[in-house]
């Protein structure tokens, strides 16, 4: 039978599925970059706290951050490389730098350099201005309980390590503990664990900090934690009620001395070194002081008149205390909308929710497609862009887009967030000046990572050269003069460093594959983190080659061994190029993506200038461009596109001069028409190149499946190889 056919049928059902894969990655790619042009324009890009940076220069593109992170829409696979879309709905779980098998992702606070909220602290979270002052959890910026906790016990850890070396002072603390929420018990049990002198004060009277506040049934936790004196939590998740009794029982049974009820008023460096805590019921003294308090601080208000009545709330506790009354909430944040839901679900609640925005920014994606919902199917009235004027008994008064308007209600919640405490830990000694920070390390351009990788490289090359000069009469000698020679014994495939070397290249073969398993197993399954496993990949990879080197006596036959010799030698080969281009293509298209953007908020800030008119015209401007980029980039096939690139600048012209006519007719100046025609060409160049960038990505993908496909065919004939072995007695090199 001629082969030539079933050959062809082959190709053209591979083109095929090609094609129709490419065009499902271009279509995902455009409701990415769309998702991601959408969460610029509702401000929830930008980060509240901690958010992952990415180092271009590192990133493969291998999607693990994204499939570790617990919050959905954080992170985003562009042009083959993670990027950041929801920078607002990232809280710090830290799993996508754990995950990232290169280095690639960093979890940082953000505008770290010019904010005035975050503290300057040291490593040891101790105030640098303030020697024995440290601060844990919230107040550092970092939310997480896992976080909180880590903090705890890390002050404590310092704390005890300094007091092991100092002399004992009678009647006078070791510590003195601020606050009972997850860092402070946290620290309180490390305290004891430890043998500290110490006291825990909580202006509450009960524990938990700003966990006791959260609504009923909330979930707090879902991520493994470990408590000092009690050992990691058996289950990742808990619900408040779950966790708070926990922290009673570990606090009852170790007799912590918490005192609640304990308002903290300052806290005052004395001349000996030690502090005065100053309570309303009078001072604390300690040497050191660890300030775990939260950062909401007291809830914020409204400012208006009859938000002292009764019915005005600045929290929910318990949602199904509330049935058959006409409910607002005013807010536009994560626990507003939990709030508004929670009301909305007992019967007879009618619930309004208040926010001054035109729409909400900085949502989880679950609180997003809940609320969007209840908004569908009228179970909550949103009312953007509206301000609460006045409340009295019977109602509330809004202005709706400059509308008062009057609202029957039985009950308000305000949540606006809260004041945080920083005027009081400037008093006490805490700075918040970003002048007085370090500088930041820079987290991105860091190269490849593989200088070390090389370095190492190099040395096992070299180590095999001198092994191959020692020896160099064998490996220099013909086949049979080998036979004859007294190192035959020792160096052949059979012989015992030979089998020894291909005994060790197949293991580490079969530790090099189990990398692709921890990429797609949870951690629980496969311990260590994927970056140790990429590491051990490459690693194990690279010495496997050279030890079946030397197993094939340097010298590799035309059999199933050396076959496998030859694969493994393209494998390597596929790997170290899939590594070095394919990361610097994907790099240029996201920085032309980038570049892209700042375009678009520059049309949008120049028109933004002009008259209502103008501003109109500004916008049509962006709209048609960005439509006119949209056709060329990412609509149809192949050929479509190459046409549409190749037609790209007549039609450019085009549309500009269509634009110029429009925008005379509007009465706009020459000098406003260039200005917008300057920009305007500018974004559409550069979506054309990450066009140019994206077609060429697609092409050097194809390194990455044929580094996989050549794995797989390298491991069925080193089986092959070991199955002959076996079979006949020798191992044929």
């Amino acid at each position: 039978m001629n082969p030539v056919l079933p050959m062809l049928m082959l190709g053209l059902v591979l083109a095929l599925v090609l094609r129709r894969r490419r065009r499902r990655e271009l279509d995902e790619l455009a409701e990415r970059l769309a998702d991601r042009h959408e969460a610029q324009k509702q401000g929830s890009h930008k980060a509240r706290l901690q958010h992952p940076v990415i180092d271009l220069s590192r990133c493969i593109g291998c999607g693990t951050c994204v499939r570790a992170c617990p919050e959905e829409g954080v992170l985003s696979i562009v042009h083959g490389q993670a990027v950041v879309v929801h920078g607002a709905r990232c809280v710090g779980h830290g799993l996508c730098a754990e995950e990232c098998p290169v280095g690639a992702v960093a979890v940082t606070v953000a505008d770290l350099d010019t904010r005035k909220d975050i503290p300057v602290l040291d490593e040891n979270f101790e105030s640098p201005e303030t020697p024995g002052l440290f601060l844990a959890g919230e107040l550092t910026g970092f939310a997480l309980i896992r976080t909180a906790i880590r903090h705890g016990t890390a002050v404590v850890n310092t704390i005890a390590a300094r007091v092991s070396g100092q002399p004992s002072s009678n009647g006078l603390l070791d510590l003195c503990i601020v606050g009972a929420g997850p860092a402070g018990l946290a620290a309180s049990l490390q305290a004891k664990a430890l043998g500290l002198r110490f006291v825990t004060l909580e202006q509450s009277t009960e524990l938990g900090g700003t966990v006791a506040k959260y609504p009923r049934r909330k979930l707090v936790m879902t991520q493994p934690v470990a408590l000092p004196l009690y050992g990691r939590l058996k289950r990742t998740t808990y619900s408040k009620e779950e966790l708070i009794e926990l922290w009673l029982d570990v606090a009852s049974k170790h007799d912590l001395p918490i005192r609640t009820g304990r308002t903290l008023t300052g806290v005052q460096a004395r001349p000996d070194g030690s502090f005065a805590v100053q309570t309303a019921e009078g001072p604390v003294h300690a040497r050191h002081v660890c300030l775990a308090m939260g950062r909401r601080g007291t809830p914020r208000q409204l400012g208006v008149p009859g938000e002292d009545l009764p019915k005005v709330a600045y929290s929910l506790l318990d949602a199904q205390a509330y049935t058959f009354r006409k409910l607002m909430v005013v807010g536009g944040g994560d626990s507003a909308i939990e709030a508004a839901l929670g009301l909305a679900d007992q019967p007879g609640n009618r619930v309004q929710l208040s926010y001054r925005k035109a729409a909400f920014s900085r949502l989880k994606a679950r609180n997003q497609r809940r609320i969007d919902l209840a908004m569908q199917e009228g179970r909550i009235e949103v009312l953007f862009s509206s301000q609460v004027r006045h409340i009295d008994r019977e109602a509330v008064i809004l202005d709706v887009e400059g509308h008062t308007r009057r609202v029957p209600n039985d009950e308000v919640f305000v949540m606006i967030g809260g004041i945080p405490p920083f005027k009081l830990l400037e008093s006490s000694g805490v700075r918040f000046d970003p002048a007085a920070r370090p500088p930041s390390p820079s987290l991105t351009d860091q190269g490849t990572g593989l200088s070390r990788g090389l370095w190492v490289t190099l040395l096992l090359a070299l180590a095999v050269f001198l092994w191959q000069l020692a020896f160099h009469g064998y490996y220099q000698a013909s086949d049979v003069a080998r036979v004859h020679s007294e190192l035959y014994s020792l160096l052949r495939p059979t012989g015992s460093v030979g089998l020894a070397c291909g005994i060790a290249a197949v293991v580490l073969i079969i530790t090099n594959l189990a990398y692709i398993l921890r990429r797609y197993l949870p951690p629980r399954w496969i311990p260590g983190s994927l970056r140790g496993w990429m590491t051990l990949h490459i690693a194990t990879g690279l010495l496997a080659f050279l030890l079946v080197h030397i197993h094939a006596g340097m010298r590799p036959r035309e059999t199933v061994g050396g076959r496998a010799y030859i694969a493994m030698l393209v494998l390597l080969a596929t790997g170290a190029l899939g590594r070095y281009l394919y990361a610097w293509v994907p790099r240029a298209a996201n920085g032309r993506e980038l570049k892209l953007d700042e375009l678009r908020q520059r049309i949008e800030k120049e028109a933004a200038q002009w008259d209502q008119g103008e501003r109109e015209f500004g916008t049509e401007v962006r709209q048609r461009i960005e439509r006119l980029a949209v056709d060329t980039r990412w609509k149809g096939g192949l050929w479509r596109r190459l046409t549409a690139l190749l037609t790209a600048r007549s039609r450019l012209g085009k549309a500009l001069r269509a634009l110029r006519r429009s925008g005379a007719a509007r009465g706009l100046s020459s000098a406003q028409l260039e200005r917008l025609a300057a920009l305007a060409r500018q974004a559409f160049m550069h979506a054309l190149f990450s066009t140019h960038y994206e077609e060429l990505r697609a092409l050097l993908s194809s390194w990455r499946y044929l580094h996989r496909w050549v794995a797989f065919f390298m491991f069925l004939l080193v089986i092959a190889h070991i199955v002959v072995a076996l079979r006949y007695g020798s191992i044929a090199g």
